[in-house]
């Protein structure tokens, strides 16, 4: 479920660690990162309150700046909820090898009601209830885009946070009270379905569904699933799994996940990776 945006700073500090940058094996090469060293969007008087991180410590802190102009093709959407992911975690830190630029507003798993649209929107209205995803703009004319998978653009996406806006601001994330998108990246949730379940969707949940889909699971009824973590995307997969009719084992590190996984999600067994009895009674299983 995602968290409520209620502007509290003390609900939003994350914990300090050291801060030597390591960029993990990252490459950002398909992601569209500032390279200017100035935010022109930044205000004291500006019309979007927001948390940032203003170092890698990764504390956050409130911050005004100024969204762009709604423009004929774009959608503002009021936040209520936005998903936590440690991604927003990493990029705070500055964990990508130096790539974050401050002021970083986290937050890309967006959900919230339309508050404006642009002249030339059709998809949707004032009051619509909606989300938004990772990425905010692509190329919209390579071979991708044209098969509305936007976020294998053969000129990369620019994310909803640390990205070049269309303006040349740096796109901020969630952790803010509205943001202005082109109409394109933005996804209509049905009026039956709470805002604060659907933000974790746009991210965990499509990561999660989109390889499922691929691999045809949602077809294969008492086929065996294995999840790897019981995180983010781990437990999307478990409840699909089950959703699905799979029969889902949950393989983690951590003991204390495994009410969770049998009793919260459903997961038909836990195998807790450190144990050797528990991985060789697994190994000789079949596998169907």
């Amino acid at each position: 479920m995602a968290s409520e945006i209620t502007f509290n700073s003390d609900h939003w500090k994350v914990p300090t660690t050291d801060h030597k940058t390591s960029n993990n094996g990252f490459s950002s090469s398909h992601w569209n990162i500032p390279k200017t060293a100035e935010d022109t969007s930044l205000s004291e008087d500006g019309n979007c309150l927001a948390f940032a991180a203003k170092d890698r410590s990764g504390v956050l802190t409130p911050l005004r700046f100024n969204r762009r102009a709604v423009g004929s093709d774009d959608v503002a959407i009021k936040i209520t909820h936005c998903g936590i992911c440690y991604g927003d975690v990493l990029w705070s830190r500055d964990r990508f090898a130096g790539r974050t630029k401050y002021p970083f507003v986290p937050g890309h798993e967006i959900s919230g009601t339309v508050k404006e649209v642009g002249a030339n929107v059709t998809r949707f209205k004032v009051g619509d209830r909606v989300g938004l995803g990772s990425y905010v703009n692509s190329c919209r004319d390579c071979e991708y885009c044209n098969q509305f998978l936007e976020y294998h653009c053969a000129k990369g996406v620019t994310l909803a946070h640390n990205g070049v806006d269309v303006d040349g601001t740096i796109t901020k994330g969630g952790y803010s009270t509205f943001t202005v998108v082109h109409e394109r990246y933005v996804f209509k949730i049905p009026d039956s379905y709470p805002l604060e379940f659907a933000a974790p969707l746009l991210c965990a949940g499509i990561c999660s569904y989109a390889p499922m889909k691929q691999h045809k699971m949602d077809k294969q009824p008492g086929k065996s699933l294995g999840v790897i973590g019981l995180g983010g995307l781990g437990h999307m997969a478990v409840k699909f799994g089950k959703f699905w009719g799979l029969h889902v084992t949950v393989f983690s590190t951590t003991e204390s996940k495994r009410d969770d996984a049998l009793n919260a999600l459903g997961a038909d067994s836990f195998v807790l990776m450190s144990d050797t009895h528990q991985i060789k009674v697994h190994s000789n299983c079949s596998i169907t």
